[in-house]
């Protein structure tokens, strides 16, 4: 026996990997247990402390880990429940997202099996919920790498990835066929828009994307983080749905104007205004979203007012030559690009 493991049988494992699985499953829990969003988890400067203690190519790997779990829950839930002589006890919530963030590796993720089993084995024993579940961890690990080739075409094409109720009320909106491809696109990565503050067709080339009609530039898949790319630092452009940029153009020519963008936050439309000359009074209610905004419009290099209040209760000086309110909703619509919507959300 090894005398140095023998005299430390609790000494944590510093195995390569395995933190970012510790921070995969913690987060997992947050958004399943806790139903946190995962977006603000996930930032770089105000996420959660151990998200923002791995290094860039770890956090890439937890995002993409979670977004995977989220987009294929059921898929894997199933699978996971094949190799189970009986359901997890309710309350062993912790031994299921350790598996969850496994499975999610060896069904979906370009991540070795081997090193998806061994690092979630390490992971149950060095934690006490789930310490004696180690061989359990193991073993249907183990078999579902076997099973995936065979299994998983069938598994897909039968299961619903959302929980039942969200289902339940897109069949009932749109019926199966339609309901069925909506949750079919959810499993899929959605493409990155960019509104750039110059001309679009030199960024699209150099970002390797397209123009849309509408003026923003799309990327199906980018080559790495959003802060790596080229224009991110000089603030040449800023992540923004296609769709979230039409708004601030309905208002048409905007310039001299005095304008009030309400729920502003995280300021894109905000940004879209102060670019076509506007005097913009950006109003948020969450004062740490109206941080954000005045983060993202620093890197823009771009001036607005803030203002945090409750747009019902806010009072300003004098008024407005215009009012832009794009308002916040259920963020249903947002859901392929936002997994974790409807296991944070309640009917």
């Amino acid at each position: 026996m090894n005398k140095s493991k023998a005299a430390h049988p609790s000494r944590p494992s510093s195995a390569p990997g395995l933190a970012a699985r510790k921070a995969a499953a913690r987060l997992l829990a947050a958004v399943i247990d806790a139903r946190t969003p995962l977006d603000g988890m996930t930032d770089a400067e105000h996420g959660h402390p151990q998200y923002r203690a791995l290094d860039g190519r770890d956090r890439a790997l937890v995002r993409a880990i979670l977004v995977t779990a989220l987009r294929h829950r059921r898929t894997v839930a199933a699978l996971l429940a094949r190799r189970l002589e009986k359901p997890l006890p309710a309350n062993a919530t912790a031994l299921s997202h350790i598996l969850h963030v496994a499975a999610a590796q060896i069904l979906f993720l370009d991540v070795p099996d081997s090193a998806a089993v061994d690092l979630a084995v390490t992971h149950a024993k060095e934690d006490p919920r789930t310490a004696r579940f180690s061989g359990l961890v193991n073993g249907v690990l183990r078999a579902l790498a076997r099973a995936k080739d065979a299994e998983l075409p069938e598994a897909l094409a039968t299961t619903a990835d959302a929980p039942d109720w969200f289902a339940e009320r897109l069949t009932a909106a749109y019926g199966d066929e339609t309901a069925g491809k909506i949750l079919e696109a959810h499993r899929h990565e959605a493409p990155v828009d960019f509104t750039v503050k110059g001309d679009p067709a030199p960024w699209a080339e150099r970002l390797g994307g397209i123009v849309l009609s509408t003026g923003s530039v799309r990327v199906e898949r980018l080559a790495g983080p959003v802060t790596e790319l080229p224009g991110f630092a000089e603030g040449e452009w800023w992540v923004q749905d296609a769709a979230a940029a039409l708004p601030a153009r309905l208002l048409g020519n905007v310039r001299g104007m005095r304008v009030a963008d309400l729920c502003a936050a995280p300021g894109g439309k905000t940004a879209q205004l102060v670019l076509a000359g506007a005097e913009v009074t950006a109003v948020d209610a969450s004062r740490n979203r109206l941080a954000r905004l005045r983060q993202n419009l620093e890197r823009l290099r771009l001036g607005a007012e803030t203002a945090q209040a409750d747009l019902l209760d806010y009072q300003p000086p004098s008024l407005f030559d215009a009012v832009l309110l794009d308002a916040p909703c259920s963020s249903t619509g947002t859901v392929r690009r936002h997994p974790d919507v409807p296991w944070t959300i309640t009917p």
